[in-house]
């Protein structure tokens, strides 16, 4: 693997366990795609530093948990701007 993915990966990972970011947040931050994101994280990451991984994992996990939430407040706020 190249340095410049390894060190990558890593910063994503330190991005998002410092910040409890999203994917899609790390992705903006970065400029780089939600997959490219995805990938660093439960792949590459696993093989370069697995505790990171692990702490990063965690935050994913707790993220993938919240999402319907967070949808479904997005749709109240559209609704709710929509009405006034």
């Amino acid at each position: 693997m190249k340095m410049y993915i390894e060190e990558r990966a890593i910063e994503v990972a330190n991005f998002i366990v410092n910040s409890k970011a999203t994917v899609r947040e790390a992705a903006k931050k970065f400029g780089i795609s939600k997959s490219t994101v995805h990938k660093d994280l439960t792949e590459r990451l696993a093989q370069i530093n697995p505790e990171l991984a692990a702490q990063a994992r965690v935050v994913l996990d707790i993220n993938k948990q919240e999402r319907h939430i967070r949808g479904g407040m997005a749709t109240k706020e559209k609704y709710l701007h929509r009405m006034q």
